[in-house]
């Protein structure tokens, strides 16, 4: 062999060598690729299937046993439009079999896909107003009495809004979400003990003052309890601080990650009329979107307390006035927290679950 042909042989020998590395990083790369998009097709066809059941009828929730008024069936969100979304919380215990779901909280989450602002709007439950078919009504009947449907006819014509979806869980889909996401790190305003042996202690409140990271055991304590100077006026407004903390650890990367392991978590104690496109579509602009402010409606300065026959209810002073006020308070907010309205006419600042002081 001439010196030329092994001076030809050594030099594509070389260039060999030189090619191996690169192309151990690119068959690498590739095996990386290929793991990262099975373990999101995974995710992705997990959080699907447990998306689908949410709306399917579950035994161990009462909310399924509703014969639903078609006629009252809410309008079909396009997409562009603001969507509302009925949170109902609701209490079992002591619910036997066949019996309706009561609806022990409510609040609606209010979401603008042109300005990518979401508002959080608590509920009175104790509010006196129309259920169509069945006259002046506290608010939190329609539920029991025609089911989501009703209850978001009710909710609605109150609010001056289109509902257009709801969501409903008990005290155990609550706590299994908030474990799930790992726990909420939230500060706790003062000390909160209740003892209810009704239940056998099962859910007694006992949390102290301070940052701390609430489990779900905890952080329903948090959101139940009432037994203050203002009662349920104070517990609507933990109630909407813990769920805008909550849907700001939901938009992290690492809830993004584990979506399919907590969706499924709470899939067996949530019934809801979404359909998995439409909650994907949501969750997508959820993370678009920030929290502009939220509210107890009625405010304070629009209801009195009253008594209709043995029952205490809360007094609407006149219904279109609270339409254009949810109107303003939904259009107006531009960024940060939202006040309430005071019983005098002021304002009780909703602080954001993070500690002001000692």
């Amino acid at each position: 062999m001439s010196r030329i042909e092994k001076y030809k042989q050594q030099k594509a020998a070389n260039k060999l060598k030189l090619k191996k590395p690169w192309l151990y990083t690119l068959i690498g790369a590739g095996v990386l690729l290929l793991a990262v998009l099975i373990f999101a097709g995974y995710q992705l066809l997990g959080t699907y299937n447990a998306l689908d059941s949410l709306n399917q009828p579950k035994e161990n929730i009462p909310i399924g046993h509703h014969e639903e008024d078609e006629t009252m069936k809410p309008n079909e969100w396009n997409g562009t439009e603001r969507v509302n979304i009925l949170l109902l919380g609701g209490d079992n215990r002591g619910v036997q079999q066949g019996d309706k779901a009561r609806s022990d909280s409510m609040l609606v989450l209010s979401l603008d896909p042109a300005t990518k602002k979401i508002h959080l709007l608590s509920v009175l439950r104790d509010s006196y107003i129309p259920i169509e078919g069945y006259g002046d009504r506290k608010a939190n009947e329609a539920l029991a009495l025609g089911g989501p449907n009703l209850a978001m006819r009710t909710i609605g014509n109150m609010l001056g809004l289109d509902i257009q979806y709801y969501v409903y869980t008990d005290f155990e889909g609550f706590k299994s979400l908030i474990d799930a996401i790992g726990g909420i790190d939230f500060y706790v305003e003062k000390n909160m003990k209740y003892t209810d042996n009704a239940d056998g202690n099962r859910y007694d409140i006992n949390l102290q003052k301070g940052q701390q990271l609430l489990n779900g055991d905890m952080a329903l304590q948090y959101v139940r309890f009432r037994h203050d100077k203002l009662s349920d006026f104070t517990r609507t407004e933990r109630q909407r601080n813990l769920l805008s903390a909550v849907a700001d650890k939901l938009k992290s990367g690492w809830s993004l990650l584990q979506m399919k392991e907590i969706t499924e978590s709470i899939a067996p104690y949530i019934q809801s009329n979404l359909e998995p496109s439409d909650m994907l579509e949501l969750a997508k602009l959820g993370i678009q979107s920030q929290m502009a402010g939220s509210l107890q409606v009625p405010p304070m300065n629009m209801i009195s307390d009253q008594r209709v026959g043995q029952q205490a209810v809360l007094m609407i002073s006149n219904a279109d006035k609270l339409r254009e006020f949810v109107a303003e308070a939904l259009t107006s907010a531009s960024s940060g927290t939202m006040e309430d309205q005071g019983s005098d006419g002021g304002s009780i600042s909703v602080n954001s679950g993070k500690a002001e002081g000692p």
